[in-house]
Parts: structure tokens; sequence; C-alpha cells
């Protein structure tokens, strides 16, 4: 049995949540869906400029907890925009907040 998910801080607002190759219908496209936590890794990695540690601390998390979801989250952009997939975040958290 798996340990439950600790919450973990999110803070980032989101102004679009879907984003998809232009030109292309959205019915003839495959989908990637990208958690919130994974885009506040991504926020907070690439676009802060943040080191691990530094990150995982504002999240709540270990930094390899963190490691493994700015991983997760890479290879799922990586896959969209190699692929020409379309990349849903999922907005249940949208507001900000905790998740």
């Amino acid at each position: 049995m798996s340990r439950p998910k600790k919450c973990r801080c999110v803070c980032c607002k989101l102004e679009s949540d879907y984003f998809k190759p232009r030109g292309t219908p959205l019915t003839d496209l495959d989908e990637v869906s990208l958690k919130m936590d994974e885009l506040e890794a991504l926020r907070l990695a690439d676009v802060e400029g943040l080191y691990q540690e530094e990150a995982a601390r504002q999240m709540n998390i270990s930094r390899a907890t963190f490691g493994r979801i700015v991983e997760a989250a890479h290879r799922k952009v990586a896959d969209a925009i190699l692929h020409g997939k379309a990349l849903k975040i999922e907005s249940e958290a949208a507001t900000g907040g905790t998740i």
C-alpha cells in the first residue's frame, strides 16, 4: 500500500488551460494531460529558475518528489510538442492554492 499524497502548494494562475497545434482540428489530435502540480513545478524550475531544493520547499514536498514531478512534466510537454499532440492542463485547482 502506498503512502497518501501530501498536499502540494500550487500558486500559479492559468490564462489558458488548453494548447493545441495550429491548423489541426481537435478531433484529430491525441491529448496529453498535465497536472497542476506538474505545471507548478515547471513554473518554479523553468520560469522562476529556482533550484530543486528551493522549489520543493515552496511546494511543501521533498526534493526527490519535486524531481520526479518536474521530470514527468518535461516528458509530457516534450511529447506534446514533438508529436503534435494537444496539451490539456487539469485545472481542478486553477485558482491557485493548495491541492
